[in-house]
């Protein structure tokens, strides 16, 4: 495993194996920010720390609520600390593998998954220095482990410190379980309150493929009917992939094939339903013109 890369940069996949990442990188050097803290749900960012700014933002509109409470200011403190702590570390680090110079980066990443279904959870908690393997703990066995000579030290005096190991446990048995938990239900509140956002779109005046696109829309259950004259009409039509977005909502489009002078004579509508909620569209000129610059 390589921890040269700083920023976790997954993208949202739907599916019942959720991630909760924490990770801590520190810098030496004459390098801005030479700390910097990024927690992700899913492989997407939900708060950001730095030795520049001093304080944890929320990156998430749902997580915002958080930023007033004790916890908040805690979790604030406990990145204070760290920083403090990864700066120390560097320079041993740098005499443990004999470097006087240079710039030199230590790395930490820790959390858990867990499967909503089964209820299985796994932790994970890795070292890393220079982009390389450092010190990883087994969270099954409850020992540390390392790859590298320079690595014995730290290995045996945390494996030694039993009541941090025990500490630990505790974390990735139940509490990172926890909190995978509170940040999904805080997330599923915020995106259960955005209505879906429906478009026509075409290519061109001349174009017989019109796309009725739907976006911005939780959970994914959703259906999309073309209406003619107001019965259900499902010739030539084609509707493609439930497809995943980057802030947890998903999207959808249904792509109707007809020839202009076809839709100027009939009446044409892109009916959704989500959630127990109707939204229509009707195929008219001035409404796929105002949706031109959305394709």
């Amino acid at each position: 495993m390589k921890f040269i890369v700083f920023f976790i940069c997954v993208p949202f996949v739907y599916s019942e194996l959720h991630t909760y990442i924490t990770s801590y990188t520190g810098i030496n050097g004459h390098t801005i920010p030479e700390f910097f803290a990024v927690t992700t749900l899913d492989g997407q960012q939900i708060d950001y720390y730095d030795s520049e700014i001093k304080k944890l933002i929320p990156r998430q509109d749902w997580i915002k609520e958080l930023a007033s409470t004790d916890m908040w200011n805690e979790d604030t403190e406990i990145r204070e600390r760290v920083q403090q702590i990864y700066k120390n570390n560097i320079h041993h680090l740098m005499e443990r593998f004999n470097q006087s110079r240079g710039v030199h980066t230590y790395q930490r990443m820790y959390g858990c998954e867990w499967d909503d279904q089964t209820e299985d959870s796994q932790g994970f908690d890795q070292y890393g220095y220079d982009g390389d393997d450092y010190v990883a703990l087994d969270v099954k066995k409850l020992r540390y482990i390392t790859a590298v000579l320079q690595g014995v030290i730290t290995m045996n005096k945390w494996n030694n410190d039993r009541a941090q190991l025990e500490i630990l446990n505790q974390y990735y048995k139940h509490e990172c379980v926890y909190w995978i938990k509170h940040f999904l239900m805080l997330r599923k509140v915020d995106l259960e309150r955005k209505a879906p956002e429906v478009s026509l779109l075409q290519k061109d005046p001349s174009s017989p493929v019109v796309l009725c696109h739907v976006t911005g829309f939780y959970p994914s259950g959703l259906t999309i009917t073309w209406l003619k004259n107001g019965q259900d009409h499902d010739e030539d039509v084609d509707l493609g992939a439930l497809l995943p977005n980057e802030d947890g909502t998903f999207q959808r489009t249904s792509e109707l094939i007809i020839e202009p002078e076809e839709w100027e004579k009939n009446q044409f509508v892109c009916e959704v339903e989500h959630m127990g909620r109707t939204f229509r569209r009707i195929l008219t000129e001035d409404e796929i013109k105002s949706n031109t610059s959305k394709f």
